[in-house]
């Protein structure tokens, strides 16, 4: 019996080995002036945000694989006036009509052309630091955060908490958000297909809203005063004071799924 538990332990150690070696995949640390932006961009796999203990920014990301090779996946760092932006970068397909690449903003492009690797991200954003996550066959989360938050996905659900303002998209997947303020000069998106929206905004709130869906209802904790079309599953008008909106608009879409919109308590 002795003799059997040799390999045994050896192969629990090179387990355990290799367990934290995937954990390792990816680290970066670094370091980003209050106002400027922290981009986190994947494909396959998810994008978990939360607040950092202190100043310094710290991403990591696990590779996993089945058939693919795990290692023709790169994750790419890019500097830029506006901040950081990190992406996982798939090998470039031979139909593909642009070089997978990493860069800021929304000019990136990363076909996968049935590579199963998938990338998870875990993140951690200091205080003040805005952060835009986006992956695509994954869940997208940034909770507990303290600047302006933009996440997408794909096939997934979208949580996200700050103390700043926010937008969130999906497809295929539910979005759910509380943001602590309620001061944005543009118009705010929250859209899904295939799921709900539950939205929790500060009790002191002013305007326009437009919010549709197809199959579910609709539900406001805030009184609205109607300036368009109006029905159970269709709503346009008017949340506070119109003078004091300023033409500041809140825009929530589904089909498939119910709009909960919350007041903060």
């Amino acid at each position: 019996m002795t003799t059997n538990r040799v390999p045994l332990i050896v192969a629990l150690l090179c387990t355990a080995a290799a367990a934290s070696a995937a954990a390792q995949d990816f680290r970066w640390s670094g370091r980003l002036a209050a106002g400027r932006r922290l981009e986190v961009k994947g494909v396959n796999g998810d994008v978990r945000a939360v607040a950092a203990a202190g100043n310094e920014i710290v991403v990591t990301a696990a590779k996993h694989a089945r058939r693919s090779d795990a290692g023709e996946v790169k994750i790419e760092v890019v500097e830029h006036e506006g901040g950081v932006t990190i992406c996982a970068v798939y090998p470039t397909s031979r139909r593909a009509r642009r070089e997978n690449s990493c860069q800021a903003g929304d000019r990136w492009s990363s076909s996968t052309e049935n590579n199963d690797v998938t990338v998870d991200f875990e993140v951690q954003v200091p205080a003040g630091v805005v952060f835009h996550g986006r992956t695509v066959n994954g869940e997208m989360s940034a909770e507990g955060l303290t600047a302006d938050v933009e996440a997408s996905t794909v096939n997934g659900s979208v949580r996200v908490t700050t103390k700043g303002l926010a937008q969130a998209s999906t497809v295929n997947g539910s979005v759910y958000v509380e943001m602590g303020r309620a001061d944005w000069t543009h118009d705010l998106e929250f859209s899904t297909v295939n799921g709900k929206i539950v939205l929790t905004l500060p009790a002191s709130l002013n305007t326009e809203v437009r919010a549709s869906t197809v199959n579910g209802d609709m539900e406001s904790d805030y009184p609205l005063t109607v300036s368009g079309r109006f029905g159970p599953r269709r709503w346009r008008g008017t949340i506070g004071d119109a003078a004091a909106a300023g033409g500041r608009m809140l825009n929530l879409t589904t089909v498939n799924g119910e709009i909960r919109l919350r007041k903060a308590t």
